[in-house]
């Protein structure tokens, strides 16, 4: 057996690899749009149905409070702005690693930026570095987990704080052994378990704002030298003895010649679960085939959707009670694409769920094994939908809209965000948008929470 040497371990490995990875303008570019993302669901977040609550411990807690340009502490404001990105079910996902690494990665060096105030020590650029970095740790971890991990674990919690971590590394300008030390503590707070979805609980959220705080209190620790396990991914006790039981180590650290991660991340259309977004972009192309007729909803008699495993596992759901169960509702989203000029947040309401609970009721769910076996790299669906008059119409497809094969163009993503902004209040949602964007170009980072928005 070789003497332990830490340079050896799979934390320092995956360290020196990415920072050793260029970064061209075009990956500056990217990131900027997915920080632009990731911004306009926090702030939309502040005024979801839940969103209040979350501002209202935060104000408790002394957060978005303070007299000066300090507004709290990194840790806490990430864990807030965690929540709130990920409350309206719109922020990024990557489908290997069945995670969403925006909800973790921007609001650690958002929350280093607000902690600091106008003083912040970073740049609009190395803040993108940064988010390169976080993004690049917890998709790389996230895609080596294995399916029996994600059956209970949810994947954005116990991955996300390694990325939360990576990016906050970065951001304070930690060494190797120091970076290795907030893995090593990032993973030793991996958690969160898919029970709340029986009841429809709220804890999703908490486990996007718990993988944003973990890494970054872990990043800010190891700074003033406290320690972490240095094989949290391989050790006999470590990450993914405990928690991955068909999980491949091997994967975190494959393919250093791929491009960022971030190139291979989806952006969400939708404010449901990305389950449901292959089956909404089938049945809006059939949709489309039933206006070309000169019918609506109503000439449909029944619909079958065909899709992976895990969809149905996750979002079979055909009598939605809540806003939280209806996100998880392959049934209602696609009832609400078919009949609705729009799959938004007011589709979830009561009102929707109750209009379309008939078309809901024809809709029936089975698992296909070609998706099956095609998933989790791709996510699809077929839809076929049988008219009243006998006819027929089928639509499949191997992507969802906003995966990169189907991606968002700049327009269609900032259509989205304007949404998203609008719904937050937002009063220039314009200057906003082009302050984020300009991050490419080393532009200063905004303050997305201050005391008068908080």
């Amino acid at each position: 057996m070789k003497p332990f040497t830490e340079a050896q371990t799979v934390s320092h490995k995956l360290i020196r690899q990415i920072r050793s990875k260029p970064i061209t303008k075009t990956d500056l570019k990217v990131a900027s749009e997915f920080a632009l993302d990731a911004i306009a669901n926090i702030l939309a977040g502040a005024k979801s149905d839940i969103g209040p609550n979350l501002m209202s411990w935060a104000r408790a807690h002394g957060l978005f409070l303070a007299t000066e340009t300090r507004i709290g502490d990194a840790g806490r404001l990430a864990f807030v702005m965690g929540n709130l990105c990920n409350v309206l079910e719109m922020d990024d996902l990557h489908r290997g690693a069945v995670l969403h690494p925006g909800c973790v990665v921007v609001p650690a060096f958002f929350g280093l930026h607000s902690s600091c105030g106008n003083q912040a020590p970073f740049t609009g650029e190395k803040a993108l570095e940064a988010l390169l970095h976080g993004y690049e740790a917890t998709i790389r971890v996230g895609r080596a987990v294995g399916g029996e991990h994600y059956k209970i674990w949810h994947n954005t919690a116990t991955c996300g704080p390694f990325g939360s971590a990576m990016a906050a590394a970065h951001l304070l300008g930690l060494d190797e052994n120091q970076t290795a030390a907030a893995l090593g503590n990032a993973g030793t707070q991996a958690a969160g378990l898919w029970e709340f979805k029986k009841s429809g609980a709220m804890s999703k959220h908490i486990h996007a704002g718990r993988g944003a705080e973990a890494g970054t209190v872990a990043a800010e620790l190891a700074a003033i030298g406290f320690s972490g396990a240095p094989e949290i991914f391989e050790g006999e006790q470590g990450f993914f003895r405990a928690m991955c039981p068909d999980g491949s180590i091997e994967r975190i650290l494959s393919g250093p010649e791929e491009p960022w991660q971030i190139h291979l991340a989806s952006l969400k259309p939708w404010p449901t679960c990305r389950h449901t977004h292959a089956p909404i972009t089938a049945a809006l192309t059939i949709r489309d085939q039933i206006t070309g007729k000169g019918l609506d909803a109503e000439a449909i008699n029944r619909i079958e959707i065909r899709t992976y495993k895990t969809a149905l596992s996750m979002c079979d759901n055909s009598k939605p009670t809540s806003i939280e169960e209806a996100k998880f509702s392959i049934q209602h989203s696609v009832a609400c694409a078919l009949a609705l000029p729009n799959v938004d947040f007011a589709s979830l309401e009561k009102k929707v769920r109750e209009m379309v609970a008939s078309l809901r009721a024809r809709i029936t769910i089975s698992r296909s094994e070609v998706y099956d076996k095609a998933y989790p790299e791709a996510w699809g669906a077929n839809i076929a939908v049988y008219l009243k008059n006998g006819e027929c119409l089928q639509a499949s497809t191997e992507h969802a809209k906003g995966d990169p094969e189907l991606p968002l163009n700049r327009k269609e993503l900032i259509d989205k965000v304007r949404m998203l902004l609008e719904h937050a209040g937002l009063e220039n949602p314009v200057k906003l948008i082009e302050q984020v964007l300009a991050l490419a170009d080393d532009g200063s980072l905004p303050t997305i929470f201050d005391r008068n928005r908080g």
